[in-house]
């Protein structure tokens, strides 16, 4: 602590980003202020509580870097936290991203789907959205699709297909449609998209009176069913305001330690839908939200005209890097709309929040829990190996990663194991070196331990890697039953530690176990799938390219050999033979 005061004495009170790092010199949280000295001098006073002390206990070390502007510290701030991906930087990590629907401006334009907004710019596409229901935006598309005849295919084929012949298509490829009819089709699209469906009942209306004339009252329901699905399904909550102005509003609720966010998105001054963030609060709350909504519009989400917030948060921060108007409205109707924000923030807190206390007590205190039972400093970060064989060939393995004690999916990683040989031992070995001589090399992030789902011999395999790369990582082992279920852990000394099969811990160990066997079990799947028939019957013993011919010109495919006995097999293989085949093709599907 007298390194940090001593520290703390030479910072400026200017304006800047902060990086807070642990025993190991990893960065585990980033943070920027307007004042850093005042800023940094508040982790080290007082007390704190939940996150926020369980950050202080950590941080051994800080650096500091000083910026000209406010808007500098900001755009500083979120470039760190997408480089370093601090363990406490939670709040823009795995947050959702919605479909907006495209309506492409051509000549003879196509309606669909998109998730990735890197065509937003394009002129040639105009986006509406988001839609956080995406059942519902699916469901948009199909109806508008169904009832104004686009062009429904993404390249012109050179006659007309199902879709004209079925009324949905003018034809386009013939050149024989009416553009002001393309034009007035697509005007009535875009007045529905941005909130006016009056046009798409009408013509509902229109199509269900006909078919009851026609004394079609099948079809006269399927259509009364579909303005009913526009009536309550896609016609939104009307506001007050009517200007027709996008609008994204933010509100927050913090309680017991946590910071719940509501986003509601408004298009044509009506609520399309609204989006939820809880996550435990570190700094202070206003701070967080001003992150929240800067970092927001980096996930694939396309900055509407204005946005409002709460009273406190920088606005002028937000409006000169957002590059649009942000607003925290005083009073009227806009004031009223950013209480309803903060009200469904509070309503979901509140519902969530058992649920919330019940996930930290699976992962983050079960992740805590195997630390203290291995005597370690800290463990942030674990890999778990797995491997998988069909007697010895597609011989592949799997690495999925666990951080805070939840999974992290985007640092998984698949081998295919260079010799098709059923032998773990090396196996692993290969594995491992492969891993984590990329880890040294590329100067990755290591794990603070290693997991290996099998006994005495993959713990071996494992630490001689380690240690030949004198690498300090703690390995341990899942031993399973005769059941293939989690028994227990075996540490590196081949001993075994006994674990609760009630605890949160052993649910932790089983999780884990089970993801990984799940993610390289299908990746060797993948890989299976990939095989011929010509490949797989290269890993029978006694079938040669003679007797390999044959059976390829008789058969042609794996389904029709698993049809023959062995009795049909022998007329072209030794009875022996037959049977090995006929085995690893039962055992290949069962795999």
């Amino acid at each position: 602590m007298d390194f940090i005061k001593q520290k703390l004495s030479l910072v400026p009170n200017k304006p800047g980003c902060y990086l807070m790092k642990n025993i190991d010199g990893t960065i585990i949280y980033v943070g920027k202020a307007k004042k850093l000295k005042n800023r940094l001098s508040s982790y080290f006073r007082g007390s704190h509580f939940g996150k926020t002390a369980k950050l202080v206990s950590e941080i051994v070390d800080f650096e500091y870097i000083i910026v000209e502007s406010e808007t500098e510290s900001l755009i500083l701030e979120l470039n760190l936290i997408k480089k370093y991906d601090p363990k406490y930087n939670i709040l823009l990590r795995d947050d959702k991203t919605y479909p907006y629907i495209e309506l492409t401006n051509e000549k003879v334009p196509k309606l669909s789907i998109v998730r990735s907004l890197s065509r937003k710019k394009n002129k040639s596409t105009r986006l509406y959205g988001p839609y956080p229901n995406v059942t519902a935006a699916r469901s948009t598309v199909n109806l508008l699709n169904r009832i104004y005849p686009l062009r429904k295919c993404k390249t012109y084929e050179k006659k007309p297909c199902l879709y004209y012949h079925i009324g949905q298509c003018l034809g386009y490829c013939t050149n024989n449609y009416e553009e002001e009819k393309v034009k007035e089709m697509e005007n009535d699209i875009i007045k529905f998209l941005k909130g006016d469906s009056s046009l798409v009942i009408n013509k509902l209306e229109e199509e269900m009176f006909k078919e009851s004339e026609k004394l079609n009252f099948e079809k006269a329901k399927e259509l009364k069913d579909l303005i009913n699905y526009v009536n309550v399904t896609l016609t939104k909550q009307k506001v007050e305001i009517t200007d027709n102005i996008d609008r994204d509003i933010f509100g927050i609720y913090s309680s017991n330690g946590y910071l719940s966010i509501d986003v509601i998105f408004i298009r044509g001054s009506k609520i399309i839908e609204n989006h939820h963030k809880i996550i435990p609060l570190i700094e202070d709350e206003k701070e967080e939200l001003t992150r929240y909504i800067a970092g927001f519009y980096e996930k694939n989400f396309i900055i509407p005209k204005e946005i409002l917030t709460i009273e406190g948060v920088d606005t002028n921060l937000l409006s000169e890097y957002l590059n649009t108007k942000v607003l925290a409205p005083q009073k009227g109707i806009k004031k009223k709309i950013v209480e309803m924000a903060c009200k469904n923030a509070e309503n979901s807190l509140n519902e969530k929040f058992e649920l919330i206390k019940k996930d930290e007590e699976k992962t983050v205190e079960a992740n805590e829990s195997l630390r203290n039972i291995l005597n370690m400093n800290k463990l942030d970060r674990i890999e778990l190996f797995d491997n998988s064989n069909l007697f010895g060939t597609f011989n592949v393995s799997g690495m999925v990663v666990f951080k805070n004690g939840k999974p992290s999916k985007n640092d998984y990683r698949k081998f295919k194991i260079s010799v098709d040989k059923n032998d773990d031992y090396n196996t692993m070995k290969e594995v491992l070196y492969r891993r984590y001589f990329r880890v040294l090399k590329d100067n990755l992030e290591k794990p603070d331990l290693i997991i290996v789902d099998g006994g005495k011999g993959q713990i071996n395999a494992a630490l001689e890697i380690i240690n030949s790369l004198n690498l300090n990582i703690k390995v341990v082992g899942l031993k399973k039953d005769n059941h293939h279920a989690t028994e227990s852990l075996l540490d590196s000394n081949l001993n075994e530690i006994k674990i609760d099969r009630k605890s949160n811990l052993f649910y932790y160990l089983e999780r884990m176990q089970d993801e990984v066997h799940n993610y390289t079990i299908n990746y060797h799947k993948q890989i299976r799938s990939k095989g011929s028939l010509e490949s797989i019957l290269d890993n029978i013993e006694g079938i040669g390219s003679k007797r390999k011919k044959e059976l390829l010109k008789k058969y042609h495919t794996i389904n029709k050999i698993k049809e023959q006995s062995i009795e049909d097999l022998s007329k072209i293989l030794p009875e022996k033979i037959a049977k090995n085949l006929l085995d690893y093709l039962n055992e290949e599907n069962n795999a």
